[in-house]
């Protein structure tokens, strides 16, 4: 796609959400595939070292920017992104498009009761009918190719990918052949714990104020303190340090 710009080693495609579901619906009509992937602050400050994940997230067909930081660090350094479009707003507005196109979802991640909330949460809201099949995260990598041939057999036109990074991008990268029957694949994080009701979502005005983060350190302090904290602190520093280069 020709509509990416660059910021601190990560391609970004500069789309709004409506403009990304109309290329997902496009993918899926025309039978083929499209590798998704969101990034925020600590998944570009994690790219920096980690050159496995920035392959992986890089040579994916769609990048959208999911955190208010990356679109304000998209400002600082006169690369504006049109807007955020968050991984789990997506994964809400296709779960809907699923409905009214009669595509089927795979859900996979996140603990056996999770997943299984979600499923049961989407089939009383929709119907069954969007269900292809679930499976929980918790799995040996040697069950990796595996796992994906049974998604890709199951009839699955989309695939939501919970679990944490750099595992989903890493699965998704490398099994990418295993699931090419699955036209829209994309990872999405904490998204299952948030739909099954374990983790509530900011308000808007904290969505939109960049605080998300902040809601979510709250209801896990112990768990998100160093991933916010330290992962914060040092995407300012990379954002700070590419502005002044430039000078």
């Amino acid at each position: 796609m020709n509509n990416q710009i660059q910021i601190l080693n990560t391609s970004i495609n500069n789309l709004t959400m409506q403009e990304t579901l109309q290329k997902v619906e496009d993918s899926i009509s025309e039978g083929r595939q499209l590798h998704h992937v969101v990034v925020n602050a600590g998944k570009i400050v994690s790219m920096q070292n980690d050159l496995q994940l920035r392959k992986s997230v890089n040579e994916s067909d769609l990048i959208n920017a999911d955190g208010q930081a990356v679109v304000w660090a998209s400002k600082v350094l006169k690369k504006p992104l049109k807007e955020r479009v968050a991984g789990i707003d997506l994964m809400i507005n296709l779960v809907k498009l699923a409905y009214t196109k009669n595509y089927k979802i795979f859900f996979l991640g996140a603990k056996e009761e999770v997943v299984k909330k979600v499923v049961e949460s989407y089939k009383k809201q929709y119907s069954s009918d969007i269900i292809a099949g679930y499976r929980n995260g918790y799995f040996k990598k040697e069950e990796e190719k595996a796992i994906a041939n049974q998604i890709s057999e199951s009839g699955a036109n989309i695939l939501f990918v919970a679990i944490s990074s750099p595992t989903k991008e890493n699965f998704l990268y490398e099994n990418k052949k295993s699931l090419s029957k699955v036209n829209f694949v994309m990872g999405v994080g904490g998204s299952f714990d948030v739909v099954s009701g374990k983790v509530k979502r900011a308000p808007i005005w904290m969505q939109k104020s960049g605080l998300e983060w902040f809601y979510r350190f709250v209801q896990e302090p112990r768990r998100m303190w160093k991933r916010y904290f330290f992962g914060n602190i040092k995407f300012i520093a990379l954002v700070l340090k590419e502005r002044f280069k430039r000078r």
